[in-house]
């Protein structure tokens, strides 16, 4: 099973690391928004810590999606402190790094992308009323991000969660409970992401999507698996969940692309929500922001 599964690695790994781009030209279809034209809550988007997803980059589809919604938009550009995120309502951070990971250097160490006191900031901010929605994918990203995501509990483990059944999409579904039944859920069945990480959620979380079919694995180097590397059964974990923290909301994802659209490879393979198999992403997207809104 494991040969079979690093076969299939290999097979994709040029197509991950190709050159991804954001596709500007997809519209995901909201027939009631939530809000008025920008009049909506105020969504800041992380790019102060060498995040792979940005406003302004990978992250545009993103913020399209909310923006037609009628939520308004900004990025930020410093780092965290609770005078600057009282300003938003909803903190979205997604795939940050420390400076010794850029550049494609996506090996082992993979330190904090947080100091301690930006730590201890959202942590207070969210525990008196913030809203986080926390995204880390594979290694390196989940590894940035395990400070952060310690504070309120999540056990982000540094890996690559990879479907045993060797499929190029990773397929969660209400009718095998890896699409977990519940009030973000709700009206779902079926969503896609995109090669994520996993982590252990305490015990007042929600899981969104369950890793029970899961391998885990923990290279040295992003995509260079070999047959001793690390690995765990994916039992016990999630590639996503939610829960209420203090007066605050956060929301922790695995992945990134399953909320974006872009385009990837020499033939601008869809990748996110504008993949044919990811219909239900972009509800998915929104009912995550709506429940942190409330």
């Amino acid at each position: 099973m494991k040969a079979n599964l690093l076969f299939w690695v290999s097979f994709c790994c040029a197509k991950l690391f190709a050159q991804q781009v954001a596709d500007t030209a997809f519209v995901f279809p909201i027939q009631h928004p939530k809000y008025e034209s920008g009049k909506g809550s105020l969504v800041m988007i992380d790019a102060a810590h060498h995040n792979f997803h940005t406003l302004v980059g990978r992250y545009a589809p993103f913020g399209k999606v909310l923006q037609n919604d009628g939520y308004r938009l900004t990025s930020n550009a410093i780092p965290f402190a609770i005078k600057s995120l009282l300003e938003c309502r909803i903190l979205v951070i997604s795939n940050p790094l420390d400076s010794s990971n850029t550049a494609g250097r996506w090996r082992l160490p993979n330190p904090s992308a947080f100091s301690a006191a930006e730590i201890s900031a959202v942590h207070d901010w969210v525990k008196s009323g913030g809203r986080l929605l926390l995204i880390a994918d594979h290694m390196p990203f989940a590894g940035a991000a395990q400070s952060l995501a310690a504070a309120f509990g999540f056990e982000f483990l540094n890996c690559f969660a990879m479907d045993n059944r060797s499929r190029s999409l990773e397929r969660f579904y209400k009718g095998n409970q890896t699409l977990i039944e519940n009030e973000i859920t709700q009206g779902l069945d079926t969503v896609v992401s995109f090669t994520g990480s996993a982590s252990r959620i305490p015990k007042a979380a929600k899981p969104i999507l369950n890793l029970k079919n899961y391998t885990l694995l923990s290279p040295d180097v992003a995509w260079q698996f070999e047959e001793n590397t690390p690995s765990l059964s994916g039992d016990g974990f999630c590639q996503g969940a939610y829960m209420n923290y203090g007066k605050g909301k956060i929301v922790v994802m695995g992945e990134a692309a399953m909320f974006t659209a872009q385009l990837a490879g020499p033939n601008r393979a869809p990748t996110g929500i504008n993949h044919p198999e990811a219909r239900q992403n972009g509800q998915l997207l929104l009912n995550i922001i709506h429940w942190l809104d409330q």
